[in-house]
């Protein structure tokens, strides 16, 4: 009768208290079955948890709108945009924080476009920089943003010189270069005269880079063995930043961007 009477008292006191503390309290009780409690615990388990390494906010993946046949991006500013043969910045888009790394560059006019990084991307890469140089690994940054105009008129010549098939294998037709995202960036070294070629892989410089920039947020944007994924020709010296969360899950699954979001679950 005593216990009886205890509960009641309890229970009367919980009905103005969280439904937690009600459950937390009830579960202690000699007569309490776990059957709620395991209901819970499967019914967490079926939700995808807020720090699941493979799960990724809406935000996050392209807002597309079909203009003209293209599959244009209206989520510009997104660090993760995927930009590549199907997907394409508008013609007009120009990152709004565009800044100049504190790095070596292999060209003596720093002024111009392609020494500049949108501010994240660039202070990731100065970070970069720096703990390369304590291993004795000396980079230099060779290519930035890139606008779409620039970007036309590279491409442009490109298909003049080899044609149009051959001239998309190597450079990216205007408005699906990585480039115009702010967030890419070609990095060479002395050891390699500074060239943007696949001799770069196989310097000190570029291995570094391909075992190190996850975790400043780089990857290794088109990678020899997924150029079928990628569509675009090997590019040992191409960076881009994502951010250093989906740049080490890329770096430990061994993917592409595209791979990556092929496997991540929205939420």
């Amino acid at each position: 009768m005593i216990w009886k009477n205890v509960v009641m008292i309890g229970s009367m006191t919980l009905l103005f208290s969280g439904c937690s503390q009600i459950n937390s309290l009830v579960d202690k009780l000699p007569f309490a079955s776990n059957d709620s409690s395991n209901n819970n615990q499967q019914t967490q388990q079926e939700e995808i948890p807020i720090d699941d390494p493979l799960s990724l906010e809406s935000i996050f993946f392209n807002d597309i709108k079909e203009v003209d046949g293209k599959n244009v991006i209206q989520n510009s500013t997104n660090v993760m945009a995927l930009v590549n043969k199907e997907f394409f910045f508008p013609a007009d888009y120009v990152p709004d924080d565009l800044v100049k790394p504190d790095v070596a560059f292999s060209f003596k006019d720093i002024g111009t476009e392609k020494s500049l990084m949108r501010r994240d991307a660039a202070k990731a890469l100065e970070i970069m920089f720096k703990d390369a140089a304590e291993y004795g690994i000396e980079l230099y940054a060779v290519s930035g943003y890139r606008s779409y105009v620039r970007q036309k008129s590279l491409y442009d010549a490109e298909v003049e010189r080899v044609g149009s098939e051959k001239a998309e294998q190597a450079v990216a037709i205007p408005g699906a270069s990585e480039h115009q995202s702010g967030l890419a960036m070609d990095i060479s070294s002395k050891s390699n005269r500074f060239y943007l070629n696949t001799a770069f892989a196989n310097t000190p410089e570029g291995k570094w880079l391909k075992e190190n920039a996850h975790r400043f947020g780089f990857i290794l944007r088109y990678p020899k063995e997924k150029t079928a994924i990628t569509n675009y020709m090997y590019e040992p010296w191409h960076f881009r930043y994502v951010g250093e969360k989906a740049a080490r899950i890329m770096y430990e699954h061994n993917w592409t961007l595209e791979e990556y979001f092929n496997e991540v679950k929205k939420i």
